[in-house]
């Protein structure tokens, strides 16, 4: 697999990664979240020229198509994963992580990896457990993550129990 800062003339083919994966939370009563747009093209691009977009490309070789996506911000001395998904065509191969892992080592400096995620939903929080994150008690959010969780809840995201969640830096991560 390979990760690497997508090409402009890939982002439509993030949006459609962000679309497939979205449908799994139609079965959990979720349609909302499915119907959900994916990020612009514009967002995309910022994140992009910012060097906090990364797309993994899997099986089909060089050239191939990404399977999955990531883009991260800072906040708070952390790297923030703001989105990661993989096309369901391709989930359960480590893509998730390796992006992850990948993200962290282009975050030099930063202490830790946050998220925010949906507590219950198999594939949020108990994965990103598994990952080594844990969940953050209320009084443990940073003021940024105060207010991405105040974002989220204003997008009416909060009908369903959100955790926000950190994973300590790995030593002598470098993404590589």
């Amino acid at each position: 697999m390979r990760i690497r800062i997508p090409a402009a003339s890939e982002l439509a083919a993030l949006q459609e990664i962000e679309r497939a994966a979205g449908e799994a939370f139609r079965a959990l009563g979720m349609a909302p979240v499915a119907d959900d747009d994916p990020p612009g093209v514009g967002e995309l691009l910022r994140y992009r020229a910012a060097g906090r977009l990364l797309a993994a490309y899997g099986e089909s070789g060089p050239g191939g198509p990404p399977v999955g996506y990531l883009f991260w911000e800072p906040v708070d001395g952390c790297v923030h994963i703001e989105q990661v998904s993989v096309h369901p065509d391709h989930a359960r191969r480590g893509i998730g992580r390796a992006l992850i892992d990948r993200a962290e080592g282009e975050g030099r400096g930063a202490a830790a990896l946050t998220l925010t995620t949906f507590a219950e939903v198999p594939w949020n929080a108990p994965y990103y457990m598994r990952l080594g994150f844990r969940v953050l008690a209320d009084g443990e959010l940073t003021p940024g993550l105060r207010e991405i969780r105040a974002e989220e809840a204003r997008r009416g995201l909060d009908r369903w129990p959100r955790v926000g969640m950190r994973r300590p830096r790995t030593a002598g991560a470098d993404g590589r």
